[in-house]
C-alpha cells in the first residue's frame, strides 16, 4: 500500500491547485485504507481501489471549495448590504485617544458596552467571567476614561485649571467667563 504514495500523490496533484492540497488529498486516501484495510484486495486491483478512493476524495474536496465559496460570496453580499459606519467616524478625536490609553481589556469592555450594546451580564457571557465582576471592572473602566477626558479637557483650557476635575475647571471657566 505505502508503495502507491508517489502514484497518488502525482495523480492528486494534477487535479488541485495547490501541491499542499494534493499531500491532504493523499493523507485522506490512506486514512480511508486504514480504516477499510480488510476489504483492499491484494495486488494491482488494490492499487486501483486506492485511486478510486482517491477520486472520491478529490471529489469531496472540490464540492466542499464550490460551497464554501458560495458561502464566501453570500457573507460577502450581506456585509455590503449592512452599512456599517465604523466606530471611529462616531466617535470625536478626545474620546479615541482616551480609549487608546486605556488597557485593552478596559477598552473591550466599554466598546461591548457603548458601540454593541451589550449588559453586564451579555458582556459576562461573551468573556467568560460573572456579571459582577463585569460590573465592577465596568465601572472601574469608566473612571479611568473619565480621569482621561477630565485630563485634556484640563490640558486644553491652560495651567490655571489642571490642579482641577474636569468639573471644577468647567465652572470655574464660566464663572470667569461671566465676570
Amino acid at each position: 500500500m505505502a508503495g502507491n504514495y508517489q502514484a497518488l500523490l502525482g495523480y492528486a496533484a494534477r487535479r488541485v491547485d495547490l501541491p499542499a492540497d494534493a499531500a491532504d488529498v493523499v493523507c485522506e486516501v490512506f486514512l480511508v485504507a486504514w480504516r477499510k484495510v480488510d476489504e483492499i484486495p491484494p495486488g494491482r486491483p488494490g492499487t486501483l481501489w486506492l485511486y478510486g478512493v482517491a477520486r472520491n476524495v478529490l471529489a469531496n474536496t472540490n464540492r466542499t471549495a464550490r460551497r464554501r465559496r458560495a458561502l464566501d460570496s453570500r457573507l460577502r453580499a450581506q456585509v455590503e448590504a449592512v452599512q456599517l459606519e465604523p466606530p471611529d467616524a462616531l466617535i470625536t478625536r478626545p474620546v479615541r485617544e482616551a480609549l487608546q490609553r486605556l488597557s485593552a481589556d478596559d477598552r473591550e469592555l466599554l466598546t461591548l458596552t457603548a458601540w454593541e450594546g451589550l449588559s453586564p451580564t451579555e458582556i459576562a457571557a461573551v468573556l467568560g467571567i460573572e456579571p459582577g465582576t463585569v460590573r465592577v471592572r465596568l465601572h472601574r473602566a469608566r473612571r479611568r476614561f473619565r480621569q482621561f477626558i477630565d485630563r485634556d479637557i484640563d490640558m486644553k483650557r491652560g495651567p490655571d485649571s489642571q490642579h482641577m476635575s474636569g468639573k471644577r475647571a468647567v465652572a470655574r471657566l464660566r464663572t470667569k467667563e461671566a465676570k
